[in-house]
């Protein structure tokens, strides 16, 4: 985008969001949708025409205008990053500034990390920076966050270090702490809080499979993160703010098996029981071959929907862990484990998580709106706006 029209389009998006908040809702504040694992931002791929939020269709664009005008912000964090460094990256792409990664990421010569930076005043930006999305953003100026998959453990991390900064990673401003209310909510859909069997179904049972995922997934530290254990340590640090009103929906794409008559794709598992889990006929083609019972083509190696371990010292998986969304594990979208959680009943709970229930049908991309089998994303999101703008 030239820099003319990305400095107007930022004026634009900042007048917007001081508008008085439209009839019968309680709040006009900005919507942020942070992308997960592997994520990508509206203008990373122009000629394709094709968005993390909504594929052909667009999330944001719905959400500005279902019941708006309200201001939605697609924000753009490192696809295999670690939630500390998206954290750090989606705070500065707000507010404005050069990212801080903290002092972890200074080498042993001193260097820091390669940074990205935003212009917090477009008409001061003698560097050419892309403008900031929010340089308002503050207790007066809350925000509300969506993420989708790691995006929702990524905002986790940013009201960790708004609230309780990190002495130990330098006395950047993100790190001072002390930002109570810039978050005024945060809502997860299909997030790995406790981690995804994917993880080790891919890497640590199938050690010699040839397969892009699993490259994926050891490009970065993000993958122990992703794991079960990994989660644990990060759940032990990440706190449920008593500020923050939390939503999380959960999705799932297998069922129950049966000897005939469900909904699961019979090619892929032609053998079921009732104990495990197998993939719907309309989930992604791709997952179906690790989220059921078996990684097909083997029936040598458990897949997610039969995947357990209880090796001393490590996270407890059962069959509670069966049910899945080809990504990630339906349990593990609920809330973080050991912290504060309730079923919504309309009535939101702050500093504790509510969820939304699980929208059965919808696999790991169904629910961004990505062209497939699956149903339509658009009733999620707009429940979801009605749920927040009325907080």
């Amino acid at each position: 985008m030239p820099r003319l029209l990305r400095t107007m389009f930022a004026m634009f998006s900042l007048m917007l969001a001081v508008l008085p908040a439209p009839a019968c809702a309680a709040n006009n504040d900005p919507i942020v949708l942070v992308h997960g694992f592997l994520g990508f931002g509206p203008d990373q791929f122009p000629r394709s025409g094709f968005l993390y939020w909504g594929g052909k269709g667009d999330v944001a664009a719905h959400l500005r205008t279902y019941k708006g005008p309200h201001t939605v912000f697609t924000s753009v964090v490192g696809a295999i990053a670690t939630n500390r460094e998206r954290a750090a990256e989606l705070y500065a792409q707000l507010k404005g500034g050069c990212v801080d990664y903290g002092a972890q990421h200074v080498d042993s010569e001193g260097n820091a990390k390669a940074i990205k930076c935003w212009a917090a005043d477009p008409l001061r930006n003698p560097q050419g920076h892309p403008p900031a999305l929010y340089p308002a953003w503050d207790a007066r100026h809350p925000l509300h966050m969506i993420g989708h998959s790691q995006g929702g453990t990524t905002i986790r991390a940013l009201v960790e270090l708004l609230e309780h900064g990190d002495v130990n990673a330098g006395n950047g401003e993100l790190y001072r702490g002390g930002k109570v209310g810039w978050i005024r909510s945060v809502t997860t859909i299909s997030t790995p809080h406790n981690g995804t069997t994917l993880r080790d179904a891919v890497l640590d049972i199938l050690p010699e499979l040839g397969s892009p995922l699993r490259d994926w997934l050891l490009a970065d530290a993000a993958n122990w993160e992703l794991a079960p254990d990994g989660a644990r340590t990060f759940n032990a640090w990440a706190n449920t703010s008593p500020n923050v009103v939390y939503f999380s929906l959960g999705t799932q794409a297998t069922e129950t098996g049966a000897r005939c008559c469900n909904d699961t794709d019979r090619l892929v598992a032609p053998l079921q029981n009732r104990y495990n889990q197998y993939p719907r006929n309309d989930m992604f083609a791709y997952y179906k071959t690790y989220a059921g019972e078996w990684i097909v083509p083997s029936m040598l190696q458990h897949g997610m929907g039969g995947y357990t371990q209880d090796a001393p010292g490590r996270v407890r998986i059962d069959s509670r862990w069966f049910a899945n969304d080809g990504v990630v594990n339906t349990v593990s979208m609920r809330a973080p484990a050991g912290h504060p959680v309730r079923d919504f009943d309309g009535t939101p709970v702050r500093g504790m998580w509510n969820y939304l229930g699980t929208y059965r049908g919808y696999d790991h991309f169904d629910v961004l709106g990505w062209p497939n089998e699956g149903p339509s994303a658009d009733p999620i999101y707009e429940r979801v706006s009605d749920i927040l703008f009325a907080l």
